[in-house]
Parts: C-alpha cells; structure tokens; sequence
C-alpha cells in the first residue's frame, strides 16, 4: 500500500524518492547536531562559569583569613584578647633580653630602659589599670638602664599601684636590680637569679693592631682621657680607678637589695659574690617571694590592687607579627637596631654591666 504522501511511483510529491528523502533527513539531523556542539562550546554553560571562579574565590578566601588573622595577634598584642571579666585592669610588661640604655621595641632580643619606662609610665597613667606585672627574662646589662627603670618603678610606687615581679628563665644581675624595689616576686623553682654584682670589661687589642701594622697617635687632654681605648691595655692607676667605679655600682646594689628586701646589707653582701643562684634558694634567702608563672603573677597583682573577680588584662609590650616579621612597630628596621646595639658593643670606654 502507497504511503498518502508518496506518489505511485515512489516519489514524494516534489519528485525525491524516499531514498533521497531519508538522507536529506540524516543530514539535516547532523547538521543540527553539529550546530548545537558548536553553539555549547562557544558559549559555556552556568557551571563552567562557576567552576573558573572557583581559583579566585580561593585566593579571596586566603587573603581574608591572613588580615583576620593579623587583626586578631596585633588586638591580641595591645591586650584586646584579655578577660573582659572587669573593667579594672592588670597591666603586664615585658623586660626580654639584653637590658640597655635606649629605645628599641620589644620583641628584638634586648630591654630598653625608654621603651621600658614608656610603657610604665602608660600603665600608671591609665585610671583602670590599678596593678603591674614585670614579666623579666634578662641576662641583666647596664645599670644605668636599670637605674632608669627602677626611677619609674617607684613613681609608679609612690601612686599607691602595686607592682609584681613574674621571673622567667633568667633574671640576674641588673634585671635583679629591677625586680628588688617591686611589692612581690614570683619565680619557678628552677629560675636562675641573684648574680648581684658589678662588671667593667675592657678590651685590648694592641697585639693584633701591632701585628697588622696599624699604628696610633692619640692626642688627649688627660691622662685618662683614653682610658679603655683598644689600642693600649690599662696602666696600673687606671685599673685602680676602674675598681673603683666598680664597687660604687657595686654598693648601691648592695644597698638597693637590703632596704628593698629587708635583708641587712651584711647578708646581701655574703650572697653578693657575683653567683647565680636557683628560685628554690632565692626563696630561701629572701630574694623571691614565692612560685608560679606569669597567670599566678596577674593573680596576685590584681589582688594586691583590690581588684574583684577576673581582671582584664592589658599586654603592654608584648612582641607582634609586625615587629617579628619587618622589626618595629614604629618603622624601625633592624639596620636601625643593629647600629643601636654595635653603638654599646664598640664602646671606646669598656662596659660596665650588671
């Protein structure tokens, strides 16, 4: 039977047979197909485009999380992070490292006596904060410097504000001398502390300067106006008048210990012999008050200021990313700081450290 739309003779009505037909057909579905490829490959679908976001959406991410990240230890540095438990503060300051004469930030191995002082002289000022802690890590250095915090320490006294010593790993000589004048000190068993004392070194390098065919001529006022110099060792006068210096520092330390521990001056000086002794025989000697760490310090801080309930705790100068990773807070490189520190180190007058 003919198909209605086919002629007799097998042709449809515009003269294909259904031979031709059917392959116009395949065609015209092919081509079709073909369009349709190529029309999904020039424009991409939704989820491609999703997908090509998905590398930048990351890098967003990323970033994102290291500013809140930067927010949150600088905050954290500043003393946001403390326990907001009171509006009356425990101010915590920092003394790490080398103590010296000068200003360099915290953070970079050394206790400056400015930056130091500073921030004392900031937590004082504050009406909320109504005690101090002194977290000490330090070999000890200069007695000037250490004279220069101590001057700020009995200000700080003088105001009714007490003030707690927290004694890490190390706190002898002149860190000892800034630990003496405070309300209370706290150490580990294990701390090492004491070492109360006094030294002058000098170098001489004559020998060598001899030896490479480096010659001086110095011009001078007095006899001792070079004193210390590298180019020549001591005479005997200036040895004679280099102990003297000495004892004086000496016994100013001895007297700071004994009226500030309520130790007679005849006591501090058989334990003044230069020795470092542990935080279990300072105890015993009269030097520290008792054991803990830092938190027992704030505790006792915020209880010798009458504060109720947890205090809020402000971190003065505690080390930030910034200052770790480009060198201060304050633009200071450590170009800067290195100079500041070869400035002591190349003293053309010895140091005297404590």
């Amino acid at each position: 039977m003919n198909d209605k739309n086919t002629n007799p003779d097998g042709t449809n009505p515009d003269g294909m047979n259904s031979e031709e037909l059917s392959g116009d057909i395949e065609k015209s579905e092919n081509e079709k197909i073909k369009s349709k490829s190529f029309s999904m490959n020039s424009n991409p679908s939704q989820q491609d485009k999703k997908r090509s976001l998905v590398p930048y959406m990351l890098i967003v991410l990323f970033l994102v999380t290291i500013i809140l990240g930067c927010i949150t230890v600088i905050s954290y540095s500043f003393g946001v992070g403390g326990d907001l438990g009171s509006s009356e503060k425990v101010a915590v300051i920092y003394v790490q490292g080398t103590i010296l004469s000068g200003n360099v930030p915290a953070g970079l191995g050394y206790a400056t006596s400015e930056e130091i002082s500073e921030n004392i002289h900031k937590a004082a000022a504050d009406s909320t904060v109504k005690a101090i802690v002194l977290r000490i890590n330090s070999p000890g250095g200069s007695p000037a410097a250490a004279q220069e915090i101590v001057g700020e320490i009995e200000k700080v006294k003088a105001k009714g504000i007490p003030i707690v010593v927290s004694m890490g790993d190390l706190a002898t000589s002149a860190a000892y001398y800034i630990a003496a004048p405070t309300d209370y000190i706290i150490a580990n068993p294990s701390t090492n502390t004491g070492s109360i004392g006094v030294i002058w070194v000098f170098q001489n390098m004559s020998a060598s300067y001899k030896k490479d065919g480096v010659d001086y001529y110095v011009a001078k006022s007095g006899e001792l106006k070079d004193m210390g110099s590298t180019w020549r060792g001591l005479t005997d006068e200036e040895k004679e008048y280099a102990d003297t210096v000495v004892m004086e520092s000496y016994e100013d330390f001895i007297i700071k210990v004994s009226e500030e521990r309520n130790i007679s001056k005849s006591d501090v000086r058989a334990l003044a012999d230069g020795r470092i002794y542990t935080g279990a025989r300072a105890k015993e000697f009269g030097l520290v008050d008792g054991f803990g760490n830092l938190y027992d310090a704030i505790d006792k801080a915020a209880e010798l200021g009458g504060i109720t309930g947890e205090p809020k705790v402000q971190y003065m100068n505690r080390a930030s990313l910034s200052k770790l990773l480009l060198g201060s807070d304050s633009g200071e490189s450590n170009e800067t700081v290195e100079q500041f520190v070869n400035y002591f180190e190349e003293s053309p007058y010895g140091k005297i450290l404590a």
